[in-house]
């Protein structure tokens, strides 16, 4: 099967891949399952001294004839539309003004530009891990249980549970709140009530259909994105009703670079710090809903490469062109950016285009801020009901959640995750909403914590392939380097969250349990299930990880290219299909 790009090894010796795809056994343990080089000449029983997953264990779980499994309805258009546009929700279009209220314009581009490389290098590496074995319930977590540890696959899976069944009923209020900017005389209650319904709906369906439906709600997310650069280039040239001539005013007047809590260059690096820390929510589990598409996407080993490849122009075009134009069109002292109101009365490009004199606009926008909130929201439901159901074929979660209908939705998980919906009822009262924001809180340090375990599980992978000379379908050049270099910033990044609180006269015990809260939460995991596991290595041996099971299923479902007669039609076809 050719490789989309080079390979980790380039040895003379075949590997195992290429001992399946090319329908040839390369080496056989006394179980008669096919191992990869090095396993040669050792006895089968003393093959998991170092507790690594037993590959006759793992089968039988992922595997299972007692339950039916997901199915691979994904098309590649949906696969590529979800990398561009799953988790783009409440995050970029409303959170940011908060960011560039604390930062100034010039620190919100140069945190985003940052925080988009270090997104580069965790989805090149987490797709060099996804695309070799994307078996069903794919998933980040099931990877740290097979190329870690169990304990590493156990914390992951219920951290994406919880943080990401957490964050669905934050985006159904946040696309409530949205709605009440037109001040109707309808309870937020009523519009929580019909978009939980829907999503809940639409993750109880194939998932071909949650494919078309993120399909469509991305395509007018890009859309939007693309309107509202033209609407900003034009309010930068004069072009709006008011004729004013922006340009980049407002990083003279009131600056580029703001201060927090000092003065001079202090305050600037103080700012610079939280605004690289805020500046990660709007990126948040977006690289993993790549990865779980994988065990239910077509062709999974030729398409997830493809979706890796195009999302650099993701980043760079919706992320960093975003910021950019909101810093040429709102000043960072515009009082709406953090007093306008809840949900969209906040948004850089609302403020931005009411100051240009553009009355109609707003209303349209807040229509496509809504689409984004539902589609994070539909999104963020199908990570975490996948996310338990990973759990529960690794053997971290009851196997009651492994069952599935017969069109391969497994429909307790979603049930279960579904639960979290209720969450956002807490909003209806002011002392309710209260304890949602606890809850919310939780979630603040899990897309770090996500994206270091993450680097870790890649590296563990990638020292594995090294070490058993298995070539893998994609491989990007910024890596090892990438990843450890993700690592180091997203370490830092994890501790200086919420850094302010210990400034003098900031102290604030509750401030500092939002911020910090989900770190022992995560570390209480991990530990619980080492004591349960004290008898497993920290790590797997990398000449012990498996690298095989369910590597022939998968290369038996991928499906040549279609060939077609002309060029056009062909470049329809990688559109459409």
């Amino acid at each position: 099967m050719p490789m989309e790009e080079k390979g980790i090894s380039s040895g003379i010796e075949p590997t195992a891949a290429d001992a399946y795809s090319n329908g040839k056994e390369y080496s056989t343990m006394e179980t008669g399952k096919v191992s990869p080089p090095g396993y040669e000449g050792a006895a089968a029983p003393n093959r998991r001294k170092s507790s690594a997953v037993n590959p006759q264990l793992l089968e039988g779980e992922l595997f299972d004839d007692r339950y039916e499994t997901t199915k691979r309805g994904l098309k590649s258009r949906h696969a590529q539309m979800i990398a561009i546009g799953g988790t783009m929700g409440t995050g970029l279009f409303v959170s940011t003004g908060q960011t560039l209220a604390y930062g100034g314009p010039a620190f919100i581009l140069g945190a985003f530009c940052l925080m988009s490389f270090l997104i580069w290098c965790i989805i090149t590496a987490i797709t060099e891990v996804a695309a070799y074995l994307p078996t069903p319930g794919s998933s980040m977590n099931l990877f740290g249980y097979r190329y870690v540890s169990r304990s590493m696959g156990f914390a992951m899976g219920w951290l994406y549970f919880y943080s990401l069944g957490i964050l669905v009923p934050y985006e159904i209020t946040a696309a409530g709140l949205v709605i009440d900017y037109w001040k109707p005389p309808v309870n937020i209650a009523v519009w929580i009530t019909i978009m939980a319904i829907v999503i809940i709906g639409l993750n109880a369906l194939p998932v071909r259909f949650y494919g078309e439906t993120e399909f469509w709600f991305a395509s007018t997310k890009v859309i939007m994105v693309c309107g509202l650069l033209l609407v900003s280039f034009i309010i930068f040239l004069g072009g709006a009703p008011t004729h004013d001539r922006l340009g980049f005013r407002y990083w003279h007047n009131p600056g580029a670079a703001n201060t927090l809590l000092a003065s001079g260059n202090t305050g600037r690096f103080i700012a610079l710090l939280y605004t690289w820390a805020l500046a990660a929510f709007p990126f948040t589990f977006a690289p993993e809903l790549v990865v779980v598409t994988g065990g239910e996407m077509q062709n999974p080993r030729r398409n997830l490469p493809i979706a890796a490849r195009r999302y650099i122009f993701r980043l760079l075009f919706f992320y960093i062109g975003t910021v950019l134009a909101i810093g040429c069109i709102v000043p960072s002292n515009d009082p709406d950016l953090t007093n306008g109101g809840a949900g969209a009365g906040s948004s850089p490009y609302v403020i931005g285009i009411k100051r240009a004199g553009i009355k109609v606009l707003p209303s349209i926008i807040n229509a496509g801020i809504i689409i984004s909130a539902w589609s994070a929201g539909n999104s963020f439901l199908y990570l975490s009901s996948r996310s338990l159901y990973s759990l529960a074929l690794s053997g971290n979660a009851p196997s009651f959640f492994k069952a599935c209908t017969k069109s391969g939705v497994p429909y307790r998980a979603v049930i279960a995750s579904s639960l979290f919906a209720a969450l956002a009822y807490l909003n209806v009262g002011d002392s309710a909403s209260k304890v949602f924001n606890w809850f919310v809180a939780l979630t603040n340090t899990s897309g770090f914590i996500s994206w270091i375990c993450c680097c870790i599980v890649y590296l563990r992978f990638r020292k594995a392939c090294m070490a058993q000379r298995v070539e893998v379908p994609y491989h990007s050049k910024i890596q090892p380097f990438g990843a450890w270099f993700a690592l180091f910033c997203f370490t830092i990044l994890l501790l200086i969250n919420g850094f302010t609180v210990f400034w003098p006269k900031e102290w604030s015990a509750a401030t500092f349990l939002t911020d910090y809260i989900g770190i022992p939460i995560f570390v209480a995991i991990y530990v619980g299930h080492r004591i349960y596991a004290r008898h497993d290595s920290w790590a797997h041996d990398p000449l012990e990880v498996d690298l095989i099971t369910g590597l022939p299923q998968v290369i038996a479902e991928e499906r040549p290219m279609k060939e077609y007669s002309s060029r056009p039609r062909a470049i329809v076809a990688s559109i459409w299909e």
